[in-house]
C-alpha cells in the first residue's frame, strides 16, 4: 500500500502539509529564522505517536466497555545533541482518570496498541528505545 502526502513551502521557514484533507502548518522558532507560527516537525513525531496509540486504546476500551472519564497521553523524548539531532528514546505515559477503572483492561488495551496495532510505535521502535507506563487517578 502506498500513501502520498505533499507539503508546500509558504516562505521563510513555514511549510503547509495537507494531511487527510487537513492543513498542518509547521514553522521554526524565531531564534532560527522562523516566525513561530506552527509546531516543529520533530515535535509532531511525538504527537503522531500519542494520537496513534491513543486512538487504539480508546477503541479497544470501548469494545471492553471500560471507558475512562478522562484520558491523555504524554510523550517524553530524549534527543541527541549533535547533528543530525534525532530522538534516541521516547517514553509514553498513559494517564487515565475515572472511578473503578479496571487496571487489567487498561493494561491489555495499552499492550495491544503497543504490540499489535499502532504503526507509529512499530516504526519508532525500530529506530529508538520506546517505553511506556500507565497512571490512573480517580
Amino acid at each position: 500500500m502506498q500513501v502520498k502526502q505533499e507539503t508546500t513551502w509558504l516562505g521563510n521557514m513555514k511549510f503547509d502539509a495537507l494531511v487527510s484533507g487537513h492543513h498542518v502548518v509547521m514553522d521554526a522558532s524565531e531564534a532560527v529564522g522562523g516566525e513561530d507560527s506552527g509546531p516543529r516537525p520533530k515535535e509532531l513525531m511525538l504527537a503522531s505517536l500519542a494520537g496513534c496509540t491513543g486512538m487504539d486504546v480508546v477503541s479497544i476500551l470501548k469494545k471492553m466497555r471500560s471507558e475512562p472519564d478522562k484520558f491523555s497521553i504524554e510523550v517524553v523524548a530524549e534527543s541527541t545533541e549533535e547533528h543530525p539531532k534525532h530522538y534516541i528514546k521516547m517514553h509514553i505515559i498513559y494517564k487515565f482518570q475515572g472511578k473503578n477503572l479496571d487496571m487489567e483492561k487498561l493494561k491489555k488495551a495499552v499492550e495491544l496498541s503497543q504490540d499489535r496495532y499502532c504503526g507509529v510505535s512499530a516504526a519508532y521502535r525500530k529506530a529508538m528505545e520506546l517505553t511506556y507506563e500507565i497512571q490512573v487517578t480517580e
